[in-house]
């Protein structure tokens, strides 16, 4: 891989141990307090995307760094200060305005792919280019967002079933297809029909969103100068997960930004690619000695951007057995509550008792007490539950709520 010659001095392998990185993550993330009184689109710039699928991750995401409000981040979406909008993978993010035109350009590859999979049920790209153009005439004339059944109405015979090959493979008409590709040229969006990220209702509204003149190399390149600022430094398998990139695009992003490859303590691990700048910024990183308590999504950027939940563990809390295979797991079955990046427990909410039911590995301190009333008041005063993603509900997670009960209750007759 080509670098720029590396004129930063690298911190001894045998400093970079699990505890400290995950200290340092938690820091890049501005779970430590440094975001407070900043706005959405700040924290967002700073911390990354954060994850949406109709769930409240984004609510909790501003919240636990920055203490915004639901109204706030509800208002933010109406000014189009933050979006949801299709980028990195084809996945929905919700991210700031600076970022609009240029993330979009990541979606367009995984939207395009999705013609391809119509194109074999026989939809040449004349029908669709046609679909699109009817789509935003409709949407013009009704001055109004229209959801997706709204405009199938209106559209009629214009969109066209795929009968059942199409429901096989998830393309059971032309809309869906059409829809993705506007989106991701910026000619629409989508909205949240009640005004709410964390319910999966969706309209869509005209946009003329100015392209980015960035190329498709320069994009790329953005977009892991800002995965690594994110994340503070990243393996390289964990920045093809995330980016999508393939393996000689990782190299040509990587070199473009001058990353540097910095081993760590851990026996046998993948070394971490930084920007030079952190390189410098983690060989004076202090540790914090307070603790620092959070409770985040299992979306939360802290987690998912690199899916380490693992390497987020203790070494003495791996092997507890109520946890079962969750040591091995890159995604979380629960939330985690968090102390300066490590899992010392986890969470679910239970609207039914508007309570949150967590287990703490240890001991339960009153600042990890203090968190969890703070949490809790909020879901209930902000969001009335907190949906993990768009078909999550109270009878789906209730044996994960009863699991999380149970083991607190072991925890305490030990």
């Amino acid at each position: 891989m080509t670098t720029e010659p590396m004129t930063v001095q690298l911190p001894p392998a045998a400093s970079l141990t699990p505890e400290r990185l995950r200290a340092w993550s938690w820091h890049r993330q501005g779970l430590d307090g440094s975001l407070a009184g900043c706005t959405a689109e700040q924290v967002f710039a700073r911390a990354g995307w954060a994850r949406s699928v109709g769930g409240a991750n984004p609510y909790l995401t501003l919240f636990a760094r920055a203490g915004i409000r639901r109204a706030q981040v509800d208002a933010d979406v109406l000014d189009h200060r933050i979006l949801e909008l299709p980028t990195a993978r084809g996945c929905t993010y919700v991210l700031g305005r600076d970022d609009f035109a240029w993330a979009l350009r990541l979606g367009r590859d995984p939207a395009e792919a999705t013609f391809k999979v119509v194109g074999r049920l026989g939809v040449d790209r004349g029908e669709m280019t046609l679909l699109e153009e009817q789509i935003l005439h409709t949407l013009t004339e009704a001055g109004v967002p229209l959801d997706p059944r709204q405009l199938k109405d209106e559209l009629g015979d214009s969109v066209r079933s795929l009968g059942e090959e199409g429901k096989k493979k998830g393309a059971a008409t032309t809309l869906p297809t059409a829809l993705g590709i506007l989106q991701a040229d910026g000619r629409i969006r989508r909205v949240p029909a009640t005004g709410r990220l964390d319910q999966q209702r969706y309209a869509y509204e005209p946009w003329n969103l100015a392209p980015s003149d960035l190329s498709d190399e320069e994009v790329r390149t953005e977009l892991i100068r800002r995965y690594l600022g994110w994340t503070g430094g990243a393996t390289f398998k964990q920045s093809q997960w995330f980016t999508g990139f393939t393996v000689a695009q990782s190299k040509v992003a990587l070199g473009a930004v001058g990353a540097v490859e910095v081993p760590t303590a851990a026996a046998g691990a993948d070394p971490l690619w930084m920007l030079p700048d952190d390189v410098e910024l983690l060989a004076a990183f202090q540790e914090p000695a307070e603790e620092q308590i959070q409770l985040l999504a299992g979306t939360d950027s802290l987690v998912l951007l690199r899916r380490n939940a693992a390497e987020l563990l203790a070494e003495q809390d791996r092997d507890k057995q109520a946890l079962g295979r969750l040591a091995l797991q890159a995604d979380l079955p629960d939330h985690p509550i968090l102390d300066r990046g490590r899992i010392i427990g986890l969470w679910q909410y239970d609207p039914g008792q508007e309570r949150i039911a967590a287990w703490v590995f240890g001991e339960t301190t009153p600042a990890v007490a203090r968190r969890i009333a703070e949490v809790e008041a909020w879901i209930k005063e902000d969001l009335g539950d907190f949906r993990a993603f768009s078909l999550d509900s109270p009878a789906s997670r209730q044996k994960r709520i009863d699991a999380l009960r149970a083991s607190t209750t072991a925890t305490a007759e030990r």
